[in-house]
């Protein structure tokens, strides 16, 4: 019994002695802690700084940072929306070029069938162009009045061909137009086709 009895006493001083250096340790810590801080306010006071105000200033950092964060997103988002919006604007763009032609021989066919007695027909062909022309219109497609006497303008004309001027009011002008030219919203898509006067 006594051999158990010292073994008991053995445990439990092990386990005080285990427990004063948790303590100890624990102690220890905290005097660390505290210098530091002290060491650390120190600093702070030899800089002329409190650490409210290093809180301050880091803060102001901060919201600097996110400032200009904001104003960069806000700059991205007005700039691809207007990409967007300029994407929607011509995104048909290829479809109504390729159109382009059926737009020419429906003019032709035009002048072709006025000069026939068929007034059913003319009527009839005159329907489907109107309606294939105002569907294109609803999309954005301007046709581009080009007249013959204009100044030529080789940004928005292109010159075929260049012939004697008929009569001297006409040299450097618009002689002829070959091929209309259109527009999609404020973009030539294809530049009338003109004879220059020389």
């Amino acid at each position: 019994m006594s051999k158990k009895k010292d073994k008991e006493v053995k445990e439990e001083q092990e386990s005080v002695k285990d427990r004063v250096e948790e303590i100890l340790d624990e102690a220890i810590e905290e005097v660390e802690e505290k210098e530091k801080d002290q060491e650390n306010t120190e600093e702070d006071s030899d800089f002329g700084m409190s650490e409210t105000e290093l809180l301050k200033e880091e803060v102001q950092k901060e919201k600097d940072k996110f400032l200009r964060l904001f104003a960069e997103f806000e700059n991205y988002k007005k700039r691809t929306s207007k990409e967007r919006l300029e994407l929607f604007k011509t995104a048909n763009q290829e479809v109504i070029t390729a159109m382009l032609p059926v737009l020419d021989d429906f003019d032709r066919a035009l002048n072709e069938i006025r000069k026939t007695e068929d007034k059913n027909l003319l009527q009839g062909v005159e329907l489907i162009n109107n309606k294939f022309r105002e569907t294109l219109h609803s999309k954005g497609l301007e046709p581009m009045n080009v007249e013959e006497g204009e100044t030529f303008n080789a940004d928005i004309h292109e010159a075929i061909t260049q012939i004697p001027a008929p009569s001297d009011d006409l040299k450097g002008k618009i002689v002829d137009v070959v091929e209309r030219g259109y527009k999609l919203g404020e973009r030539i898509i294809r530049y009338p086709k003109v004879v220059t006067g020389k």
